[in-house]
C-alpha cells in the first residue's frame, strides 16, 4: 500500500470563527474532525502508514492523534514553520524526505467515502494520478482541470477558462513508479525561488503535465467534499451524516442529490 501525506498546516480564514482558535482540519464533520475522517478512511483500506503536515497550532492536532491513533506508530506529524507565509507548496517541501516511495497527496480540507479512496487506488498506471469530478459550471474558487482528448491532464489551474475547463480537482493525488521522484525533484527546484512560496502545489503538477505523466482519475458519483466556507461544511455534514448507532452513510439516492445540489 502506498504511504499518505495529508496536508493540514492551515488555518482556513475563512471559515473564521470557527478555525480562530482551531486548525481546519479539526473542524468536525458529523462529529467528527475532517482528519480522523480522513485518516480513518485510509486505515480501513489497509493504508497506515500515514504523516500529517502540522503548521497552525500545531499542538492540538498533534495530542489529537496521539490521543486517537495511540496504537497506530507510523502516523506521525512534521510541522511546517512557514505556515503563516507560504502556501502549501511548502508543506510539501517540508515533507519532501517522505516521498521516496509511493504515496497520496491529500489537502486537509477534503473529506471522502471509501469508494473515492478505491477508484484512486484502482486507477490506471500512471506516474501521477489527480482524481477530478465534474459539474455543469466551476467557479471562481474551483481548481480547474484541462484534459487531452485521452484523459491526461493539460492544465491545473484556478484561471482556466470555462472553454478550457473539463473537470475540477478534488485534493486527493497518487504518485506511482517514477511519479515521487519526478515531482519531489520539481518541488525542490520550485522552492529556491522566494516566489514559490505563495504557489499551491497543484501549480507544480500542472509544470509536469507537460510531460504526459499525469493522469485522471473521475471519481463522479461518489460522495466528497472540500471545506473551505461556511457553506461547504454544511453540505459535508448532510453528506457525511451518520444514522444513529451503526456509522452507516445516507442512501445513496440522497447522497447523489446532495452531491448535484451547487
Amino acid at each position: 500500500m502506498p504511504k499518505t501525506i495529508i496536508l493540514g498546516a492551515g488555518q482556513g480564514r475563512r471559515l473564521l470563527s470557527l478555525t480562530e482558535n482551531m486548525p481546519k482540519c479539526l473542524l468536525p464533520v458529523s462529529g467528527k474532525p475532517i482528519i480522523e475522517r480522513q485518516i480513518d478512511t485510509l486505515l480501513a483500506a489497509g493504508i497506515d502508514e500515514i504523516t500529517v503536515v502540522t503548521g497552525f497550532h500545531s499542538s492540538l492536532v498533534e495530542t489529537r492523534l496521539q490521543q486517537r491513533y495511540a496504537n497506530h506508530a507510523p502516523i506521525s506529524t512534521i510541522f511546517n514553520p512557514f505556515f503563516e507565509v507560504a502556501d502549501n507548496l511548502a508543506s510539501c517541501w517540508i515533507a519532501r524526505s517522505v516521498m521516496d516511495s509511493d504515496f497520496l497527496l491529500l489537502n486537509g480540507d477534503t473529506v471522502f467515502d471509501a469508494a473515492v479512496l478505491a477508484k484512486m487506488l484502482n486507477s490506471d498506471p500512471a506516474p501521477i494520478t489527480l482524481g477530478v469530478d465534474y459539474k455543469s459550471t466551476y467557479d471562481t474558487d474551483d481548481m480547474k482541470v484541462q484534459l487531452d482528448e485521452k484523459g491526461w491532464v493539460k492544465h491545473v489551474s484556478k484561471t482556466l477558462s470555462a472553454a478550457q475547463t473539463d473537470a475540477e480537482s478534488i485534493g486527493l493525488i497518487f504518485f506511482r513508479d517514477r511519479g515521487p521522484q519526478l515531482f519531489r525533484g520539481a518541488v525542490e527546484n520550485a522552492l529556491r525561488h522566494q516566489a514559490a512560496l505563495k504557489f499551491w502545489y497543484l501549480s507544480i503538477i500542472d509544470g509536469l503535465a507537460d510531460k504526459q505523466v499525469v493522469n485522471a482519475c473521475s471519481v463522479s458519483g461518489h460522495v466528497w467534499c472540500e471545506i473551505d466556507f461556511a457553506a461547504d461544511l454544511a453540505r459535508a455534514e448532510a453528506l457525511f451524516a451518520e444514522t444513529k448507532g451503526n456509522g452507516i452513510l445516507q442512501s445513496p439516492s440522497i447522497q447523489a442529490e446532495l452531491i448535484t445540489d451547487e
